[in-house]
């Protein structure tokens, strides 16, 4: 039996076995991972050796650990990557070509609307009426978008998004408040099973369901890695963010990001208090450099990029379009009467 999992940013390391009952038998570890010293391979190999084979990735992560020698040292993996190699080797933890991908680029629709879609969809997934999609965002309207828990008094300025008819939406995820224009940013969902991050803790699954955009923003030629917690940034400066929720109904992990295209940096710093307080004593040329736009790096159009980034997905882990259903869209309808543009709602921590 033969496991693989390549670390977000690290090594591959791979795994086979053979199964005694509900025994591992046999466990062999190699990869191109570094490790110190050479013995403590040995080890690890010898600890998964007659582990329950129904143990999960953190028995199995506590099991290596445990196991190494005082003075082991590892380079690009860790246990946890052994254990999700382990349990891929077993046929009981997924990867990307497990699923049947969907990818959804529909026509603009309104901030509230984009965030309902994210919940019901969401929903849809964890009820096995859609498959696992990755679906772009469009709006026809500004906006600022920002975290459950955050205060609107406190991220936004409310008589400036008066005046510039900028919509408020709270989300259902964590993370700080965004402004967003009609062909400014990239945003994308990903519904994924929950059993795709199974092994992976929270901080580790952000690179881990960003991967393919670092990937497709390097072949375009940008020095793109990932910025613990949830940045995905550059050399030049910070080009977007992440946020997750984890529905335990169905077990399904939404995440999603949003990438500056080209931004509108003084009205940002009109809209956003957080924005104006950051950058106020650098002014609006420092506010341009602190989230670096996609145009300005690339020259390229954002449908060239956003055309770039799912052609990378399909290339890693497969994908076919799909479009959202009669009855998703009446859901999140109804979403965004009775809950996303509801005060109770947007202003639940005013």
């Amino acid at each position: 039996m033969h496991g693989e999992y390549k670390v977000p940013g690290g090594k591959l390391v791979v795994v086979d076995l053979q199964r005694d009952g509900n025994m591992l038998a046999n466990v062999q570890v190699s990869g191109d991972f570094f490790l110190e010293p050479e013995s403590a391979l040995d080890a690890i190999c010898a600890a998964l050796n007659g582990q329950p084979a129904d143990a999960d990735s953190r028995q199995l992560a506590g099991v290596i650990r445990s196991a190494l020698p005082a003075d082991a040292t590892l380079f690009g993996f860790s246990p946890e990557a052994v254990a999700i190699a382990v349990r891929r080797a077993l046929g009981v933890a997924k990867s990307w070509r497990d699923y049947e991908w969907q990818i959804v680029h529909e026509a603009p629709t309104s901030p509230a609307l984009q965030a309902a879609l994210d919940e019901v969809l969401s929903l849809e997934v964890a009820a096995g009426r859609r498959p696992p999609t990755l679906r772009i965002w469009e709006w026809d309207a500004p906006a600022v978008i920002y975290g459950v828990f955050q205060s609107v008094r406190n991220e936004v300025d409310l008589e400036q998004a008066r005046q510039h008819d900028v919509a408020l939406v709270r989300r259902i995820t964590g993370g700080g408040a965004m402004f967003m224009e009609p062909g400014s940013t990239i945003t994308y969902s990903l519904y994924a099973p929950g059993e795709l991050v199974d092994g992976l803790s929270i901080a580790d699954s952000y690179p881990f369901l960003d991967e393919w955009v670092l990937q497709g923003l390097r072949t375009l030629g940008i020095d793109a890695f990932y910025k613990p917690l949830n940045d995905i940034s550059s050399a030049k400066g910070k080009i977007g963010g992440a946020a997750q929720k984890r529905f335990a109904q169905g077990n399904v992990v939404l995440h999603h990001a949003t990438m500056a295209y080209d931004m509108d940096a003084q009205k940002m710093t009109q809209i956003l208090r957080i924005g104006r307080e950051k950058l106020s004593d650098k002014g609006t040329t420092s506010a341009a450099k602190r989230v670096d736009p996609l145009r300005s790096q690339t020259g390229l159009s954002r449908s060239a990029i956003i055309a770039h980034l799912k052609n990378t997905f399909i290339e890693r882990h497969g994908g076919t379009p799909g479009a959202l259903h009669a009855e998703e869209i009446a859901a999140a309808q109804q979403l965004v009467a009775s809950k996303f543009s509801h005060p109770d709602w947007l202003f639940k921590l005013p």
